[in-house]
């Protein structure tokens, strides 16, 4: 029968998503090179501490704060910079931090001693904390379709974790060239390209002008930031050190006074319409789990190569070459599986293969030949590129897209606290065998807690 004229006016037929355009892909090109630059810059320090504690002739104890004042600043500030960006833009938001960043960077490489850097280290870890979340919300902007919105988050973890893998190669090289201070050159040229690349974009600016939750906001700062403080401080000087124990209570403290305050805010940090979604809850227990094993396996790992086995910042360097394979290449992959199968089954197979690196590790010994750590790390490599482009794509569907930032902030304040737990755990056990061990016990924990969830909750 054929349709009538009202009928067919009403027929909808279903129309492809538009190829993206050049205009598009220069956008997403420099989100991405902004991302690259901070997870660079999460790495690529640890393998120049012993020329930058000759250099400025920096303290046993000041010296892993060049490295953490970064997480520690990044972390506390995640949750702050999303509500920021929701509230004025994430493109403006954007561009400001990505040009701090540049600038910040060449404070940091003329630092004259180490108070200075640590200074600079911690300021770069409040622009980071600037870039990240507003950089979700651009890509939510940039792509409106859910499905391709998820295939260029995925690409864009892929692209920008990238970072994560050449930091301890490309710092072992640039120190072996002239020393600690190169480290920090690699930063403006990329700010500057991120910059150009995405200002023509859409501020992005919520419609609905939300008030602050200004008490709530400070709260979640201090709690998260006296957190990574307190960890990071426990696993440099240990768990009884008095400034890690105050810093400790003061984050149980400003937690507690958290959860009292954001029952009467009008407009909560996080907002309970968010955390209500069980994927949402479930992927920032992952992103915990997940950056915990990387990082603190990553600093185990350093301090085993340059410690027991004596290889210098370029061999250490190059000795983690072989991570860079899986996270090059494999996160195209998982974003693709993630889309089909939910990143719920991947985050599961993830863990599953963090237990068995834990086993390996149990094994190493001083005398351990390197391929069998170097097994561990590709293996370890591929987990977490199968866990964090997964639960990455995952929250920018899972989330609203008016809490886009707000979403992503709390995913990557999640990641962050994950990051100084690793540190602080794994890298104060005596030994490669005891940090197989805590690396597996969290495997293993996040991978019952997975299968105990729902399906689809």
């Amino acid at each position: 029968m054929a349709l009538t004229d009202e009928a067919a006016s009403k027929t909808t037929v279903p129309v492809p998503p538009a190829a993206p355009s050049g205009r598009t892909k220069a956008a997403f090109a420099g989100i991405v090179a902004g991302n690259f630059m901070v997870l660079l810059d999460a790495t690529i320090l640890n393998v120049a501490l012993p020329d930058l504690k000759t250099n400025l002739h920096a303290s046993a104890s000041a010296l892993p704060w060049t490295v953490d004042a970064y997480t520690v600043v990044f972390a506390g500030l995640m949750l702050a910079s999303g509500a920021i960006a929701d509230r004025f833009g994430a493109r403006r938001v954007y561009q400001s931090a990505v040009a701090l960043f540049g600038v910040i960077s060449l404070l940091s490489a003329a630092a004259p001693n180490v108070g200075g850097l640590i200074a600079g280290r911690a300021l770069l870890g409040a622009a980071a904390a600037g870039m990240v979340p507003a950089s979700l919300a651009l890509l939510a902007g940039l792509y409106p379709d859910a499905k391709e919105r998820m295939k260029a988050v995925g690409a864009w973890a892929a692209l920008s974790g990238i970072g994560l893998a050449v930091g301890p190669v490309l710092g072992g090289a640039l120190v072996a060239a002239g020393g600690w201070r190169l480290v920090f050159v690699v930063n403006p040229p990329l700010a500057l390209v991120s910059w150009f690349l995405v200002r023509g974009l859409s501020s992005n600016r919520s419609e609905q002008r939300k008030k602050f939750d200004i008490p709530g906001l400070a709260l979640f700062t201090v709690a998260l930031s006296a957190l990574t403080y307190g960890l990071v401080d426990a696993g440099t000087e240990g768990w009884g050190t008095p400034s890690a124990l105050i810093a400790l209570a003061v984050a149980v403290l400003a937690a507690v006074a958290v959860a009292l305050v954001e029952r009467r805010a009008e407009t909560p940090v996080l907002p309970p319409e968010l955390l209500r979604l069980g994927r949402v809850r479930n992927n920032l227990v992952t992103a915990v789990a997940a950056n915990y094993i990387f990082y603190g396996l990553l600093y185990s790992v350093t301090l085993w190569l340059e410690e027991t086995r004596h290889l210098s910042a370029a061999m250490t360097g190059i000795a983690f070459l072989p991570m860079m394979v899986p996270i090059c290449i494999l996160p195209f992959a998982t974003s693709r599986l993630a889309h089909r199968f939910g990143a719920r089954p991947m985050v599961m197979v993830a863990m599953a293969v963090n237990v068995a690196v834990g086993a390996v590790l149990f094994t190493v010994g001083p005398h351990t030949s390197l391929a069998v750590v170097t097994v561990a790390q590709v293996l370890m490599a591929i987990a977490t590129t199968m866990t964090i482009p997964s639960i990455t794509a995952d929250m920018a569907v899972a989330t609203p897209r008016a809490l886009a930032a707000t979403g992503q902030g709390a995913l990557n304040a999640a990641r962050q606290t994950g990051s100084a737990l690793g540190v602080a755990i794994l890298g104060t056990l005596s030994g490669m065998h005891a940090a197989g061990i805590a690396m597996a016990v969290g495997a293993l924990v996040t991978l019952v807690l997975t299968g105990l969830t729902r399906r689809g909750a």
